[in-house]
């Protein structure tokens, strides 16, 4: 499935869904920044996805960054709640989905990276290096949320 992300862009299409979605912000000891490459649309993201009947926000958290990167982490705080609804996903089976997303700061456990259906390319990014990286507006809002250590969380 591909996917499309329209932020703040007048011609994108009318949402006509919401899922709720976590994403998990995590660092290793060198202050890296795990990052992926996402299969759908071919940007580089921090791990995250939906939430599954059955589980809690933190366990989609840490669930999805095993499955996208074959890291395991501990969810430790909330970085922000995002739900703008200029911003809006669109899939290819005509979904079109406004963002819904909550935005975890993890502590990384251990574990090998690995690829996954969702993400061909798993890496530790410093944070000089964030710039040069093709990301979408909307996750690196997140990122410039997370580095902001000392602040509350963000909500919109």
């Amino acid at each position: 499935m591909t996917r499309v992300d329209y932020y703040n862009d007048p011609n994108a299409p009318k949402a006509n869904s919401i899922a709720v979605a976590v994403s998990a912000f995590i660092q290793d000891g060198d202050d890296r920044v795990l990052m992926i490459r996402r299969t759908d649309n071919d940007l580089y993201s921090i791990p995250g996805g939906q939430l599954e009947l059955g589980e809690t926000l933190s366990q989609a958290a840490i669930r999805e960054v095993r499955e996208e990167t074959g890291i395991e982490c501990e969810v430790t705080g909330v970085i922000g709640l995002y739900s703008d609804p200029k911003h809006v996903i669109a899939y290819d089976d005509g979904e079109v989905r406004q963002e819904f997303s909550i935005c975890f700061r993890a502590r990384y456990l251990g574990g090998t990276e690995a690829v996954s259906d969702e993400s061909k390319e798993v890496l530790w990014v410093s944070l000089e290096d964030l710039a040069s990286l093709r990301i979408h507006p909307s996750i690196q809002l997140r990122l410039s949320h997370a580095m902001n250590v000392g602040d509350p969380p963000f909500f919109t």
